[in-house]
């Protein structure tokens, strides 16, 4: 059946694309938020391409829109597909949908043919990944997994709006978000595609990529206590500087990042008080973002560069306070899954890479209930979350092809996996 799959798979997938960028709550600038009337909008067009897939949609009790498409019997487990299609603000239009796309193409070219696999196939749109509205990150995916935070209810948008109000706005119960939690017996396994948001796959000349793992991410905010004083007045030898001593440890985090294959440091935001040209700066407040594919190899670079900190401070005489604000683990992608997605690409024609993803997905939470895998697509520039977000066509006929050829040559492997571990 691959051979006589439509030849222009991926034309279709850039229309929906294009369109569904047209829901947003500004004009000339795609964002959109969890439980808004765009979120409403764009979950019954997506539910709409759903059914013309073939599908059976819903929209379930935390707003996600869940696609089911049945296997040779009813019933069976389903092979779990899709992406989020929630936005960050001024966003590029590729980020989540076209997981949701491809997938729901890939399924329409199954239907087309009247083919009917040992297997279920679902598409889930995740509500909400971005964690915009209600820094609620990974909502709709963890509410799939069982793994939502009630208390996450009282939380508050910008406006004052609490999630538990929202909901009952976008006409949710807010009381019953544990319905839409599934059990691991109802999964074979996730597969994301996704924008690599990366340069990586461009620089090497590939068109898609195979992700060995969701990097864990520390988060800290650090505070450096010293003394404000005349600018003309105080010596350089006595001062207290608190902004030379952030800008200290900024130049050494991000020496110690470059120096360490797999991690990433990031300091993404400074503030300095009082903040006047003629003020020594008697406090500065940074943050810091750390990640890594490996979860103690994360825990061990924080902890180094808790220490650098603490002795920069201890020589400037500054009084540092270090407060982890996030802790992530690492989500590592199911190597049978990776397997059967390398010989995917190779069936297409390319050579398979292999490389972790530095963001987070919607299989951080799926991997609680199942085994993950993800196929990246190579974004132009490595630029993502930016109107200048852009992938190539032939770039979208290739993903949409692989992950046909992964759907189609599917294999349950999770007994094998499981029996090896015995």
């Amino acid at each position: 059946m691959h051979e006589q799959a439509s030849p222009r798979l991926g034309m279709g997938i850039i229309a929906r694309i294009e369109e569904l960028s047209g829901i947003s709550e500004t004009r000339g600038a795609l964002t959109r938020v969890y439980l808004s009337p765009e979120h409403q909008r764009a979950a019954d067009l997506i539910a709409s391409w759903m059914r013309e897939a073939g599908m059976s949609a819903r929209v379930d009790a935390v707003g996600n829109v869940v696609g089911r498409y049945e296997g040779e019997e009813p019933r069976r487990p389903a092979l779990l597909l899709g992406s989020h299609y929630d936005t960050v603000r001024d966003a590029g239009k590729w980020d989540g949908p076209l997981g949701i796309i491809t997938a729901i193409a890939c399924v329409a070219e199954l239907n087309r043919h009247g083919k009917r696999l040992p297997f279920a196939i679902e598409v889930t749109a995740f509500a909400d990944e971005e964690g915009v509205r209600f820094a609620s990150t990974l909502l709709g995916s963890r509410a799939i997994a069982g793994t939502f935070d009630e208390g996450t209810l009282r939380a508050r948008d910008r406006d004052g709006v609490s999630l538990r109000e929202a909901m009952q706005r976008f006409g949710l119960d807010p009381d019953q978000f544990g319905a839409a939690a599934r059990a691991p017996s109802e999964f074979l396994g996730y597969v994301e595609l996704h924008i690599e948001q990366g340069p990586v796959l461009e620089a090497q000349g590939l068109p898609v990529g195979v992700v060995s793992a969701i990097s864990g991410a520390t988060r800290l905010n650090v505070t450096l206590e010293g003394m404000a004083g005349h600018a003309g007045t105080v010596p350089m030898a006595m001062r207290h500087d608190a902004l030379a001593g952030a800008a200290e440890c900024i130049v050494a985090i991000e020496t110690q990042c470059r120096n360490d294959i797999g991690l990433f440091g990031t300091v993404g935001y400074l503030k300095a008080d009082p903040g006047a040209s003629n003020v020594i700066p008697g406090r500065a407040i940074f943050t810091i973002d750390m990640r890594c594919a490996s979860d103690e190899h994360r825990r061990l670079a924080v902890a180094s560069a808790v220490k650098t900190i603490e002795r920069i401070a201890e020589t400037r005489g500054l009084r540092p306070q270090i407060d982890v604000t996030h802790e992530g683990r690492s989500a590592p992608c199911a190597s049978w899954l990776a397997t059967q997605i390398s010989e995917a690409i190779l069936r297409c024609g390319f050579t398979p890479m292999t490389l972790p993803s530095g963001a987070g997905h919607d299989g951080m939470a799926i991997a609680d209930i199942a085994d993950i895998g993800m196929i990246f697509v190579r974004c132009r520039g490595g630029v993502s979350h930016h109107p200048d977000e852009h992938v190539d066509d032939a770039d979208v006929e290739t993903a949409a092809r692989v992950l046909l050829d992964v759907i189609e040559n599917f294999r349950d492997e999770r007994r094998k996996k499981e029996k090896n571990h015995e």
